[in-house]
């Protein structure tokens, strides 16, 4: 164990805490010759495993000539320290990541698509990456013990779309269990720190620790198999770096992404609460608040109907079906690359074919504006078909029902063809948003509003704890 001497006494605690006696660093820590430097992972192990609560505490472990240099490591002065934990409320869409921070003051909306890269990718007009917006050249290097592929780089998001190898998510798939959910999950915190905290700190560090207080969420069928709580563990108690690498403005920056509280909620559940609270947490929709109502949300991968009862999610009743519109937005896709010849970049672009203001249903073959109403309108009608069978089985099962809310992006999609469905046939008192950006951010602005409660509640207790124990004094 001679080349790990120099701190061997934290890496001990490493293979120890871990029981992992071979290939550790490679899911924990951050440098590639690990006892020749310390990374902030490992430091977490060391205060989780001796219990020690501070850093000063956890350092007297270590022999006497490395405390210094760790301390300059983990210092103010190296890095920017964003001032307290800030409000992150994400949803991990299978189209797209929707997510508000913040007091409100700043709103990300990424599509989910990433595709691996090399590090040094290559750019046409380098001198002027700078003045690209980062949003459409996110390029990055992402390294978290909750991932399966460690230390790997990805081009994100609109980026992402314009390579051969770039993966959406699978209908089938759990969102809690895959990496693509978690990358671009901590893009999102990323991008946000680096414009908070850099902004906060009026500094020009190349490395941001950015805590984060976070209300995310997960299909109700994965929240019902105890999901929630695996995907919750694998984001607390340890740091997430991003570091951007040809990302315009932001070339070099580490972020080192902590969570202080990490909150899961049941999709079904997010939407019901934007329902009937607004941003400031206060009661709207009052009618809505002891009616027996159905929720359907109809995402890219899944189909969830939560049924809400005496202001709860009912977790016998409700359902989770895995179907979703991706597999259709595909099928669209293949059957227009097959009939016209047109290769579109992504199901995003498929998504605004049908849902754009001017020109639905219309795409360019060479330089002529097509109809392509017969291949949309095939697929997009049986899919809607077997989504208001969905409807009318758990509907026939909860009789006292008295409306269903179609939310999510593929409700969007879904509208119209559902809309016809109903008044041909069972005239269901369903309600859908008019406007369809609503429909798509609902769960982001939900999480925004829970996470917020949450906060509010959790000050309003400890400032009552506060006061008996100074009042037992």
């Amino acid at each position: 164990m001679a080349q790990f001497s120099k701190y061997w006494n934290v890496h001990k605690y490493v293979y120890k805490y871990t029981k992992c006696k071979q290939n550790v660093f490679e899911n924990v820590c951050m440098y590639t010759e690990p006892c020749t430097r310390l990374c902030i992972n490992c430091l977490q192990i060391v205060y989780k495993y001796t219990k020690k609560n501070t850093k000063k505490d956890a350092l007297t472990i270590l022999p006497l000539s490395t405390k210094f240099n760790l301390l300059n490591n983990f210092s103010e002065r190296g890095n920017v320290f964003m001032s307290k934990s800030r409000i992150a409320a994400v949803d991990v869409g299978n189209d797209a990541v929707k997510a508000n921070f913040g007091k409100l003051d700043n709103s990300l909306y990424i599509p989910n698509v990433i595709a691996r890269d090399m590090e040094d990718r290559p750019v046409i007009g380098i001198e002027e990456l700078d003045e690209k917006d980062p949003i459409d050249n996110i390029h990055i290097r992402v390294h978290s013990p909750a991932l399966k592929e460690n230390n790997a780089v990805y081009r994100v998001g609109n980026l992402a779309t314009k390579t051969s190898n770039s993966t959406e998510l699978d209908p089938g798939s759990s969102k809690s269990e895959e990496d693509q959910t978690l990358i671009m999950l901590f893009a999102s915190l990323a991008l946000d720190a680096v414009g908070y905290g850099r902004k906060q700190s009026k500094d020009t560090k190349k490395v941001i620790e950015a805590d984060y207080t976070l209300g995310t969420g997960l299909p109700l069928r994965e929240v019902k198999e105890g999901k929630d709580v695996g995907y919750r563990s694998q984001l607390l108690g340890s740091v997430h770096q991003v570091e951007f690498l040809v990302t315009p403005r932001y070339q070099g920056i580490k972020v080192n992404i902590k969570f202080d509280e990490v909150k899961v909620y049941p999709e079904g559940f997010a939407a019901f609460v934007n329902l009937v609270m607004d941003n400031d947490l206060n009661i709207i929709n009052k009618e809505l608040i002891d009616k027996q109502i159905l929720i359907q949300d109809i995402g890219g991968l899944s189909t969830d109907i939560a049924v809400i009862r005496n202001r709860n999610v009912d977790d016998d009743k409700a359902q989770g079906f895995n179907l979703g519109v991706a597999e259709s937005l595909e099928a669209i896709r293949d059957e227009i690359l097959t009939k016209h010849g047109v290769e579109l970049d992504s199901r995003r672009d498929v998504v605004d074919i049908i849902t754009r203001k001017n020109n639905r249903h219309h795409i360019m073959v060479k330089g002529s504006r097509t109809n392509v109403h017969d291949i949309t309108d095939r697929i997009l009608l049986e899919l809607a078909k077997k989504q208001y069978r969905y409807l009318r089985n758990v509907w026939q099962r909860n009789s006292q029902t008295e409306i269903c809310y179609f939310v999510g992006g593929g409700s969007a999609v879904l509208k119209d063809y559902l809309k016809t469905l109903n008044n041909n046939l069972d005239g269901f008192n369903i309600e859908f948003f008019e406007d369809e950006n609503e429909s798509v951010w609902m769960m982001a602005n939900a999480y925004y509003k829970l996470i917020s409660d949450f906060i509010r509640k959790n000050a309003k207790d400890t400032k009552e704890e506060k006061k008996e124990t100074a009042s037992a004094k």
